[in-house]
């Protein structure tokens, strides 16, 4: 137990000592808010750094190439040239742009995808915010991302900058309804807005192997898949990339902006990835609890990161299997098939809950995952849009 409170222990002794050396109860408070945040920040540029060049020899490795590997032993040390080229790259704003408005779109992009990261617990007694409606804190700090990348296509004045800018915000906004609604069926069912509290009603195992995730019951899965697809489309990770379509719009909102300006989008586009993949462990895998009871002695900092890197890992693997979505696609699937299907999950929770959360249960919440699903794909049927082409003025 105290290897798995270790970093809370250490922060209250650190506390314990300012408030025996005389400091008020305020200085107190900010001085473990302050170290609170110098841990996200830790924790997280570390994880940035190397998932960008994790990133890179995965990618490597699925296109039968090789990665980075001269900088640094097995190029570990990529991350640390890219930071020092970004950081001496010459910060080049054209002419005409609204440069207090390009200044400031990517701080808002990063300080969004920061705050989001604060109400995640990471393992046993270790949220950074614990609050009782931290779910909802999470979307509402993410909100001003729409806001970030208007932003930058506005003040770039560049006009492929504000279509790249238009074509993120339509599909934010469109992903972001199931997203939501993805996550209302475990609030509904723990009846709780609270990550913590989340977390325990997940902390309990049948025959001491089976663990009662959200994600092991038919709505859990179903629900879990969509709010895993639109977090892809949130991060603007392939195959729902398109506000950066580099055959079409070079770089999309982000055309216009070099050096740090342009790190900060990069980071916050990771932050908001680790985030999203964060809320998801939390929501439907369990958070930091074991997946069979008879290893909890391992730390649940250890359990959150493991499931947090298996994510991760599948980000990198879907980028480089998938391959862009046309924009009409893209459209088309979040309005004719993910919100259907997030309104079917919730109803389906509910069955589950008043049958009981049993066998019963498991078999009605299925069958209207199933029943629901057969029909909306045929809303999808992309038979004609790939038919054979007929050239009737070819000789």
């Amino acid at each position: 137990m105290d290897l798995d409170q270790i970093f809370v222990i250490a922060k209250q002794q650190v506390l314990a000592w300012l408030t025996g050396a005389g400091a008020s109860v305020g200085v107190v408070q900010v001085i473990s808010s302050l170290i609170n945040i110098a841990a996200v920040l830790a924790v997280f540029l570390t994880l940035f750094a190397l998932i960008s060049v994790i990133e890179r020899k995965v990618l490597a490795r699925i296109q039968n190439r090789y990665g980075p590997n001269r900088v640094g032993p097995f190029g570990l040390l990529q991350p640390v040239a890219d930071g020092i080229k970004m950081l001496i790259k010459e910060d080049i704003v054209p002419r005409r742009a609204d440069a207090i408005v390009h200044f400031i779109a990517p701080v808002v992009m990063c300080a969004a995808a920061t705050l989001t990261l604060c109400v995640i617990p990471y393992g046993r007694n270790m949220t950074p915010v614990a609050i009782d409606g931290g779910v909802l804190l999470f979307f509402a700090a993410g909100a001003p991302a729409e806001l970030a990348v208007f932003m930058a296509g506005w003040g770039s004045n560049n006009k492929y900058s504000m279509l790249g800018a238009m074509r993120a915000i339509a599909q934010m906004v469109s992903y972001e309804l199931p997203l939501l609604l993805a996550a209302l069926p475990v609030v509904m069912i723990t009846g709780s807005l609270s990550p913590d509290e989340i977390v325990a009603a997940q902390g309990h195992y049948s025959f001491g192997t089976v663990p009662h995730w959200f994600a092991v019951t038919p709505w859990g899965a179903v629900a879990f898949l969509l709010f895993f697809i639109a977090g892809l489309v949130e991060s603007n990770r392939t195959p729902f990339d398109l506000p950066e379509g580099e055959s079409e719009i070079v770089a999309g909102h982000m055309m216009e902006y070099s050096g740090f300006k342009y790190a900060l989008f990069f980071m916050a586009e990771y932050f908001g990835m680790f985030a999203v993949s964060g809320l998801g462990v939390t929501l439907f895998l369990g958070g930091w609890t074991s997946p069979v009871s008879w290893l909890e002695w391992i730390p649940s900092y250890i359990w959150f990161f493991l499931k947090l890197s298996v994510l991760l890992l599948l980000f990198l693997w879907i980028r480089g299997t998938l391959p862009r979505l046309r924009m009409d696609q893209v459209m088309s699937f979040a309005w004719k098939f993910m919100l259907p299907m997030a309104f079917v999950c919730i109803v389906a929770a509910a069955v589950w809950h008043y049958a009981g959360r049993g066998l019963i249960g498991w078999v009605w919440s299925l069958a209207i995952v199933v029943v629901a699903y057969l029909p909306l794909t045929k809303l999808l049927w992309t038979g004609k849009q790939f038919a054979v082409r007929q050239y009737r003025f070819a000789e």
